[in-house]
């Protein structure tokens, strides 16, 4: 299976995503913002940012793609659809 470019641009994006989960630059750090922990609002950010960018992915066709389908554009609505 080819993929094109502009769905390999992915793969660095999720490694990064994954690598920073876990936030190393505030480790050791006792900060407190708004009553918790300033680590527990990196999660708050980061699960945020997640969301934008996999939803990004997924509008991009490069699910289907990926998953060996064709993009919702080519075969109609993602969910089904009306099939008549």
């Amino acid at each position: 299976m080819s993929r094109s470019r502009r769905d390999l641009v992915w793969i660095p994006t999720f490694a990064v995503l994954v690598a920073f989960a876990v936030p190393w630059p505030l480790w050791g750090v006792d900060r407190v913002v708004a009553g918790l922990p300033v680590w527990i609002w990196w999660h708050v950010a980061w699960l945020g940012l997640c969301t934008v960018l996999f939803s990004r992915f997924v509008e991009s066709g490069a699910w289907e793609r990926g998953m060996g389908r064709r993009p919702e554009s080519e075969n109609g609505s993602a969910l089904g659809g009306d099939r008549r």
